[in-house]
């Protein structure tokens, strides 16, 4: 990355400002006047494909807003292995905890491909919160989803054997469809990162399911459920 864009943080135009804080659904739902207050306060930086944002360890002081591209949060264990947590796609935003106090990162941020993020500094959030209450509810309406999912996340990883959590992973992204067909949204590996378990395993859980009848692998990522009863029971 530049090292001047990056120092200066002006590596785009208002534009492109606004175009940032109308994605976000914290903002977007603001009169046109406040958000333009809003983009008086974002900065755009660019980072390429395996560029961290931002390390674990690492201040925790601005909102990080996905403008363009893809961002994955993971952690690392005491023995290296990464553990993603999620995706971040354009709207998406990271680094929130920082509007509520001073605190360090304790995952990494990482763009997945060329990545432009928007970024607000918490002195600046914080005042957008007292003037604009309704921001701070769609941000504890986030934390709660956010709880929601790492709770369902922690539970299956104790509780549930490997194939019962792809096979739920597979339904959830199933809901987010209208018909019963969907694009995986991440590669093989990430999702063994996300649910716990190897690459190896996936391929492996898919081409069983497939055989039984219960899903059909397209290409490009894209998968059927065929046997939704059946994926359930596993």
């Amino acid at each position: 990355m530049d090292n001047t864009c990056h120092r200066n943080h002006e590596c785009s135009t208002s534009g492109s400002h606004k175009t940032c804080v109308s994605l976000v659904p914290i903002f977007n739902h603001l009169e046109v006047d406040q958000m333009e207050e809003i983009m008086a306060t974002v900065k755009s930086v660019p980072f390429k494909k395996g560029e961290l944002i931002y390390h674990a360890g690492d201040r925790s002081d601005s909102l990080y807003i996905v403008h363009k591209g893809k961002v994955k949060i993971y952690r690392l264990s005491e023995t290296g292995k990464e553990q993603l947590v999620r995706i971040l796609n354009p709207g998406d935003f990271t680094g929130e905890l920082a509007l509520f106090h001073n605190n360090h990162h304790e995952s990494f941020a990482e763009a997945m491909t060329n990545t432009l993020v928007c970024t607000i500094h918490q002195a600046d959030l914080q005042d957008l919160l007292l003037k604009y209450p309704s921001i701070s509810l769609k941000i504890l309406a986030e934390f709660s989803k956010r709880l929601d999912q790492s709770e369902k996340q922690t539970t299956r990883f104790a509780t549930e054997k490997v194939e019962t959590r792809i096979a739920l992973f597979l339904v959830e992204c199933l809901n987010d469809s209208q018909t019963k067909e969907f694009i995986l949204p991440m590669s093989k590996k990430n999702l063994a990162s996300f649910l716990g378990t190897t690459p190896e395993t996936i391929s492996r859980k898919l081409a069983e399911f497939e055989n039984q009848g219960l899903i059909k692998q397209k290409p490009h990522k894209r998968i059927e459920i065929v046997n939704l009863d059946e994926l359930l029971l596993l």
